[in-house]
This record gives C-alpha cells, sequence and structure tokens, in this order.
C-alpha cells in the first residue's frame, strides 16, 4: 500500500515532490493514498459508457490541471473528499460492479497511479475499466496502465499553448496531451464493442466548446482527423456553463452560442470522424454530480 511517494514525476508537471499518506507537497497537493468523493453509478456520460445501468464512476480528488473553468471545482481545487485506502478503493469496485454498472469508470485519476495499479492487480473486474481524464498525461506513466485499462476517455482541451496557458496554466498541455492520446490509442486499438452497444475497449477523445473560442475547437477537430480518423470516436461537447474562476475571463463567463455550436459541429461533419454530439440544452449546472460523498 502506498504510504510514501518521493520524488512524484507521474504527470507533466514533474514537480518531483514528496507525497505521504493522507498529504502531499505537489502541485497536485494529493498524498500518496487514493482520495475519492463520490463512487456511484453515474448516467450521463457518452451513451456507450453509461447505456441503462450507469457507468460506475469513482470521482478522484485533485486533478494537475488547474482549469479556471472546472465543472468539478469543489473536488479538484477545493480537495473534498475522503482519504481511502487501497483494499477500500477496490471494495468499491467490487459493489459498483455487483450493482450491475456497465464499466468502472476512474474520474481524474492521475495522482493515484500507484494505488490504482495495486488495486488492479489484486483484483481485475469482469466489466471494463476507463481512464477518464483532462489529457495532461506522460506517455510513459500511461504505458504502466496497459492491460489494466480498456478504455481511455481523454480531453483534448486545446492545440494553442496561449489558451491552455490562460486557462489551465499548463503551456505545454497540447505537446503531452497528444502524445498521450497516441499512446492510448496504442493500447487499445480502434474502438469495439459488446453485442449491447456499450464499449468494451477503444478511445473516446473529448472536446469541450468553450464561448468564444471556436477557432481552438475548430483546430482540435482538425488534428484530430488527420492524426487518428477511424481509430478514436470524438465526444462533442456542448455543456460548457461557467463554474469555478470562469467569472475572472469576460470572455467564457457564458454559455455557447448556438451559432458557436453549429460552427463547430459543421466542421466535425466534414471530417472522417464518427462520436458523439451534445445538445445545447444539456448546458445545465444540473448535469454536474453532487460530490456530497455518496457512496463512500
Amino acid at each position: 500500500m502506498p504510504e510514501y511517494i518521493g520524488k512524484c514525476t507521474s504527470c507533466p508537471r514533474n514537480c518531483g515532490a514528496e507525497r505521504f499518506g493522507e498529504y502531499g507537497k505537489g502541485y497536485c497537493k494529493m498524498g500518496a493514498l487514493p482520495k475519492i468523493s463520490r463512487a456511484a453509478p453515474h448516467m450521463w456520460e457518452e451513451p456507450c459508457i453509461s447505456g441503462k445501468n450507469g457507468s460506475g464512476t469513482i470521482f478522484f480528488t485533485g486533478c494537475v490541471l488547474s482549469c479556471v473553468f472546472c465543472q468539478n471545482y469543489s473536488i479538484s481545487s477545493e480537495n473534498k473528499g475522503k482519504v481511502i485506502t487501497v483494499d477500500e478503493l477496490i471494495g468499491h469496485i467490487k459493489r459498483l460492479e455487483d450493482m450491475g454498472v456497465h464499466n468502472i469508470n476512474l474520474v481524474s485519476p492521475t495522482p493515484y497511479i500507484e494505488s490504482i495499479i495495486e488495486a488492479f492487480t489484486k483484483y481485475r473486474p469482469s466489466v471494463p475499466v476507463v481512464y477518464n481524464t483532462g489529457g495532461y498525461e506522460k506517455a510513459e506513466t500511461l504505458r504502466l496502465l496497459e492491460g489494466i485499462v480498456d478504455i481511455y476517455l481523454p480531453d483534448l482541451k486545446y492545440i494553442s499553448p496561449e489558451k491552455s496557458r490562460k486557462y489551465s496554466l499548463a503551456e505545454n498541455y497540447s505537446e503531452y496531451a497528444c502524445e498521450a492520446i497516441k499512446e492510448m490509442v496504442r493500447q487499445t486499438g480502434s474502438p469495439e464493442f459488446f453485442e449491447d452497444g456499450m464499449m468494451k475497449k477503444g478511445t473516446i477523445v473529448r472536446h469541450l466548446i468553450l464561448p468564444s473560442n471556436t477557432k481552438n475547437s475548430i483546430e482540435v477537430i482538425r488534428y484530430l482527423d488527420r492524426t487518428f480518423g477511424d481509430k478514436i470516436l470524438v465526444s462533442l461537447m456542448g455543456q460548457y456553463v461557467p463554474e469555478g474562476r470562469a467569472k475572472e475571463f469576460p470572455e467564457i463567463n457564458r454559455t455557447i452560442t448556438a451559432r458557436e455550436y453549429e460552427k463547430v459541429l459543421d466542421v466535425l461533419g466534414q471530417t472522417s470522424l464518427d462520436g458523439f454530439a451534445q445538445e445545447l440544452d444539456s448546458a445545465m449546472s444540473k448535469y454536474i454530480p453532487d460530490f456530497s460523498l455518496e457512496g463512500l
């Protein structure tokens, strides 16, 4: 069980910080033991992830990014959650599996790679394992997960270093995220599905359209098309609502307009990419999970 991690370099921050059982000195401020804020079925992922019974989501506290508009701000930046042991993590996985969920969905798991590897080495669920991430990952860290993760669900938020620096304090975001997605696709191959339409393996790349930033979204879509084509699915998200510190940035302190959405959707329709597109009526705070330690 990880009680101490010295000189942590799991994520692109490479902060080299010491991390102890329940606390850490690194960028993410997380300790060596898992800290989670929710472990319950979730119905609002992509259709091939949520299905009828829901995705067995385990929301981890802490994040390696600092997105000013974060929809999960209370757990990514305010550190809401409960520290658990690896065996307790396994217990949550088994409980969700017994509830009939279609997969075990690890949300923002990057600070806890060591615990995740230990948990899934001890216990392998009968449903696929989903690694749900903001995309700011090191390919060499992801290689440690080969054979554990069945489905990767990363964001590709930006191509522009200027945008990623401004909104996520990570100028090198696209450099790492693009290489990380290549590693994910290498591990999973092209998308595969069970007979009921639920995803068995593969990579779905999400992109959230930000207001006043359609150029960035179009760059992301064109990159994914020329780099991956039919080897991935794309999930285009119109659900943006200003959360976190978005009010400090007037250009993103609103939902996206129908014109912005349609402009990006038109470009997606001109590509070879397959996947999903959310409707604008999903841009409501009610779709953000309530991080009241449900299931803990």
